[in-house]
């Protein structure tokens, strides 16, 4: 992507080994995984409530 942004996440180890383990299952990469999970959240939302304008 040629716009990427980079941002900090913090999290417990328990639930970031239990993350590692869902990716590794779904055969993904850990970014790769949340990436699909925020597509996945933006689009019920916009499903429910309508396109996200985005203003620059």
């Amino acid at each position: 992507m040629k716009n990427e942004k980079h941002f900090g996440l913090r999290i417990d180890e328990e639930t970031l080994k239990k993350f590692h383990f869902v990716c590794e299952y779904e055969g993904r990469s850990v970014n790769a995984q949340l990436l699909y999970m925020i597509r996945k959240c933006i689009a019920r939302f916009e499903k429910e409530n309508g396109t996200i304008e985005i203003k620059e």
